[in-house]
């Protein structure tokens, strides 16, 4: 059984949901969206941190104030027992502060925590809507110094995530990648979701065309069992399941 992490939206009363359906110790990521904020990330994070889980904050480069703010951030994770962080560049078009891009936040967090802080980084098997392929390799190549592991966008094909780590691995980057899996979550939502996200070719069953579009639109709600089952068979599977909850836990 590969290893499995949720991530979460820190909306009102998620930490009471946690506490109520999964048991401490559990790892727990926590979404960083541009309507809410650093604060509600920590805020939610160092939460569930006190109540015993492994607490993995998001952190968007874009959406740091400052050089200040980031201090403290860092400094509140290590008050909360906060050892790994997720970092990303963001869904904001205009920098609030001085970091544009991820990999500048990630060098500024392994000075400010002397170098402490485990961080993990996103990777895209079916490419990103607005950063070129060349680019993104070029992007995880600079900062797989600094990184522990890839999680990558939801994926719906075992044969994307395999090709993509193949890729890696030929381009010299060597990170584990940990597969990004949608949750139970209702079909609407889902379709709605994987296409605001710009997830390609496995996505073809909003056609019906594709055998796996059959699976995923049958009843009312997309269930990842199949495809965790097919990822645990590859020759080389991931390091693990990333599992977008969406907060359906």
């Amino acid at each position: 059984m590969l290893p499995t992490r949720l991530e979460i939206i820190p909306t009102d009363g998620i930490v009471a949901d946690v506490r109520a359906q999964l048991p401490a110790g559990t790892t727990i990521t926590v979404t960083c969206l541009p309507h809410h904020g650093i604060e509600r990330t920590m805020e939610t994070a160092t939460a569930l941190a006190g109540h015993g889980y492994n607490a993995v904050p998001h952190l968007a480069a874009r959406s740091i104030v400052s050089r200040k703010q980031l201090a403290g951030i860092v400094r509140d994770c290590g008050g909360a027992g906060i050892t790994e962080l997720f970092v990303i560049g963001g869904d904001k078009t205009h920098s609030a502060g001085p970091f544009t891009s991820s990999e500048g936040l990630m060098r500024e967090i392994a000075e400010v925590s002397g170098n402490t802080m485990t961080m993990g980084v996103a990777g895209y098997p079916e490419g990103h809507p607005s950063i070129t392929d060349g680019q993104l390799l070029d992007s995880l190549r600079a900062k797989q110094e600094l990184a522990s592991h890839i999680v990558t966008q939801m994926c719906f094909s075992p044969t994307a995530i395999a090709g993509y780590s193949a890729m890696l691995l030929r381009e010299g980057v060597t990170l584990p990648v940990w597969a990004g899996v949608a949750g139970a979550v209702p079909r609407t939502k889902l379709i709605m979701l994987a296409t605001k996200i710009g997830v390609g070719s496995s996505l073809k069953f909003i056609t019906g065309k594709a055998a796996l579009g059959k699976k995923l639109l049958g009843g009312g709600r997309y269930q990842p069992g199949e495809l965790i089952e097919d990822l645990q068979a590859l020759p080389s599977p991931p390091a693990g399941i990333h599992l977008y909850s969406f907060n359906n836990l």
